[in-house]
Parts: C-alpha cells; structure tokens; sequence
C-alpha cells in the first residue's frame, strides 16, 4: 500500500513527495486547439497562466502541461508546434509559481526542453515505447518519470482492445517497461505508473481497471489515475459533453483511492480537491 513507498523528491525546489501522507491532485492543462473536452480554452499563455493560476489557488499539487491531443483518433503533430504549443506556458508558470509541473510528451526533444525551461516530470503517455531515447534523457536530467499504458497510438488504440490476460498483460507491459527504464539509468524511485485508463480500452475494461487497481500494487510504485471526464462516464450517465461528467469523475476518484492512487489527474481542480480530501480522511 502507499506506506511502502518511498518519498519522491524533486531536485528542483526540493519539493517532497510524501505517499503516505495523502492523495496527490493533478491539475491538467492541455494548451491545445482539439483536447477532447477542453481544446481550445487554454492555448495562449495568458488564458494558460490564468487557468493554472487557478487550479493552484485550487489545491493542484502538480500541473501537468500536454501540447499533444491523446484523444481516440487524434493525429501527431509535428515536433515544432508542440515546442511552441508548450515552452512558452512552461516558463511562464515557473516564473510565478513554485509546485511541481510536469510535461505530458511522448518527445525526448519536447521533453528535455521543457525540463531546461522549468518543468520537473515527464509524463509519457507511451510509456517510453514512442522514443527510444527517453529512458536515457530522463536518466540524465536525473527527473522523474510517468510510464503509462498504451496499445498502439491515440490515432489505433480504439482498436486494440483485445487481451487474452487484462490485468495480466498490462503488468508484464509495465514490468518491461520499468526494466528498461531502470537499464538506462533511471532510479526506480523515480518512476511512476499510469495504467491508462482509456487507452486501448474499452468501456467495460475501464470498470475493471478500477475496480482492480490495487493488483498494481505489487509494482511496489506510486500510481497515477486518470480518468477525469473520459467517455466510459458518460457513457454510464448518458452525458454526451465531458464537461457534464465532474459528480462521474468524483466517483472514480473514489474508487480509485479506496483501491490505492497516489496522484489522481483532472480537469475539475476545486471539485476533485475537495473529493479527495474527504476520501482521504475515510480511508
């Protein structure tokens, strides 16, 4: 359980991550014209900072910065707009605030600038399949790192549902992958795991995810969930538009502290933070 974790701490700030002390919030910031619930919104600095702003006076511990759409379907972009999208936001949240950021790429390049212009996690919704130099650039700059699971891209994951051994296949992704991670140099203390809830998943298997997170435990490493505002919710409540899904959202919040998080992901800062506190306090 969190207890047997050991602290994380970013050199930059010194900022400690205490597992056993609480749930961790992450405040999402997609600086994207086609995010699949929010593009659009916060894609110049000045709406960016306002809405990180925010999020902070909010309770977000970390704010995670994508330039990327992940949405089922979405396209990659290339290298310079994602540069352009997110190191200008990046250095202008560091200049004014403090709490940790980290990036949500799956670039080696995106990854490095934005640690260089103040970011201090990569997020890498691949899980270091999408660059084979990303385990080696996060061992250098010596920053931790998210390793989520995925099938295929966002453009093909919808159709790669299919597993023998749910649960059972993710844990040997995630067992390759930290192995990996390890072999070039990153502290496994450093490491974090997503199991990537929709993501090559469907409707039904994302239920499952939740109600099984704790198998990932046997990791023995902080764990990420995100399923803030994802279509299995509205797909439950019948709510076409993600911003109708905040109550869904806190119910998977609470699942997935009673199953064991460390950092929950979300849109709906000031409604998760208060969710997670009381979850908290019950378990």
């Amino acid at each position: 359980m969190k207890n047997q974790l050991s602290n994380l701490v970013l050199k930059r700030n010194n900022f400690t991550f205490n597992w056993q002390e609480k749930t961790y919030l992450m405040g999402i910031l997609n600086v994207t014209p086609d995010s699949f619930s929010d593009g659009g919104e916060f894609n110049n600095i000045q709406s960016a900072l306002k809405q990180a702003k925010y999020m902070i006076n909010n309770g977000a511990d970390i704010i995670d910065i994508g330039g990327q759409s992940t949405r089922p379907g979405s396209e990659q972009i290339n290298l310079e707009t994602e540069i352009n999208r997110v190191i200008p936001i990046i250095k202008a949240i560091r200049k004014n605030y403090t709490l940790p950021i980290s990036i949500d790429t799956t670039r080696t390049i995106v990854a490095e600038q934005a640690i260089v212009a103040g970011a201090d996690i990569i997020n890498d919704i691949s899980g270091g399949t999408f660059d084979s130099e990303m385990f080696s650039t996060a061992a250098k700059l010596e920053v931790p790192i998210i390793l989520m699971h995925i099938r295929g891209t966002p453009k093909t994951m919808q159709q790669m549902t299919d597993y023998q051994d749910f649960i059972g296949e993710i844990l040997s992704f995630f067992n390759t992958q930290i192995n990996q991670a390890v072999n070039a140099g990153i502290e496994k203390d450093n490491i974090i795991i997503d199991p990537g809830i929709g993501f090559a998943k469907n409707p039904q298997q994302n239920i499952e995810l939740l109600k099984r997170l704790s198998e990932f435990k046997i990791i023995e490493l902080p764990l990420l969930v995100g399923a803030s505002r994802k279509s299995f919710i509205g797909h439950i409540l019948n709510k076409t538009d993600p911003k109708e899904r905040v109550w869904g959202t806190a119910a998977t919040c609470c699942k997935a502290i009673e199953q064991g998080a460390n950092i929950l992901r979300v849109h709906d800062v000031p409604e998760m933070y208060d969710v997670i506190r009381v979850a908290d306090a019950l378990k």
